[in-house]
């Protein structure tokens, strides 16, 4: 059975050829939808991203925070908006590869039908964030303790059912402790309140809160990937204490569009952003925000999305993590 999205993507697809090859794309202002708040690192990366594309383009891109929901705001006005190309998202693993195995009938799209990966830009390593001045100091320290007091100690994330909430969700179930998620509309907040004492940690991306960090109001204790991260060599791995050994979480962002966008058109965004971020300088302001640039072409990073939703609702099973977790 057709359906009006099919139809539409067929007629856009017909009309594109034409167009890009006189030059025709894009002839207006581009929207780059952040599911998160200002601050965060979706934003900071949305921001360097921008400049690059409006330069190789030759039209403005408007960043645009749409929060809420856990992401799936801004990520349904995607997978809702024409397939032109002229709507975009800065998407992580949340919205993307997550939210579906936790709302499942409660999401009004369906991400791995109604959005597709234009490239994933950055692999991010989460980091174990703590108040300098909590009862514990390192990996060890923070199970006993939340052993010792179960439910008294809570953590913050950028928002239900992303990877910073699976982190510590997957954390609790793997050490054998109860503690309590308290989420944020984006990791900005989510950090200065760590830093404040609201929240005693939390699981956030290191560009969120590196300038807190270099304050020394925020101790970074670990990180989530298996290998330490280069901006953090004193920071080990949650894997590094033998009882969690095979812990593990990382999130990514990327750019996304609607199905449907006209494959000249993906083609064309793809190859704007992949030079974008071989350039040493903005490869480099990447890796200071603790964000591993990729390289992946347009089938690769679709497939890298899909795997991981496959590998994340594994995740989400295994450990019984839900909405209100």
């Amino acid at each position: 059975m057709l359906t009006r999205r099919i139809l539409l993507a067929s007629a856009t697809t017909a009309l594109a050829a034409p167009a890009l090859s006189q030059g025709g794309y894009p002839n207006r202002p581009i929207r780059l939808l952040v599911p998160y708040a200002a601050g965060g690192g979706q934003d900071i990366s949305a921001r360097l991203l921008a400049e690059p594309l409006r330069a190789a383009l030759g039209q403005t891109v408007i960043v645009e925070n749409r929060t809420g929901a856990s992401g799936m705001i801004a990520a349904q006005a995607l997978a809702t908006a024409a397939p032109d190309g002229y709507t975009l998202m800065l998407g992580g693993a949340g919205e993307t590869a997550i939210n579906h195995h936790l709302f499942r009938g409660r999401m009004a799209y369906d991400p791995m039908r109604d959005i597709r990966a234009v490239m994933v830009v950055v692999k991010v390593p989460n980091v174990l964030m703590v108040n300098p001045q909590a009862p514990f100091s390192t990996v060890e320290q923070l199970v006993t303790y939340a052993k010792a007091n179960p439910g008294r100690l809570s953590y913050s994330s950028s928002g239900i059912g992303n990877p910073q909430h699976l982190a510590g969700a997957l954390f609790d179930f793997m050490a054998g402790i109860q503690t309590v998620h308290v989420p944020y509309r984006g990791s900005g907040q989510a950090v200065v309140d760590i830093a404040g004492g609201q929240v005693q940690f939390g699981y956030n991306s290191l560009a969120s809160g590196l300038p807190l960090i270099r304050e020394g109001r925020i101790k970074a204790m670990a990180v989530t990937s298996k290998e330490r991260m280069p901006q953090l060599p004193d920071s080990p791995s949650v894997s590094e204490y033998a009882p969690l050994a095979a812990y593990e979480l990382v999130n990514f962002f990327g750019v996304f569009a609607p199905t449907g966008v006209p494959d000249p058109i993906m083609q064309r965004l793809h190859e704007v952003i992949a030079a974008a971020v071989r350039e040493p300088d903005l490869r480099g302001r990447f890796e200071g925000q603790g964000l591993l640039v990729q390289s992946m072409n347009l089938e690769q990073s679709q497939a890298f999305v899909t795997n991981e939703a496959a590998k994340f609702g594994r995740i989400v099973d295994e450990a019984k993590i839900t909405v209100e977790s």
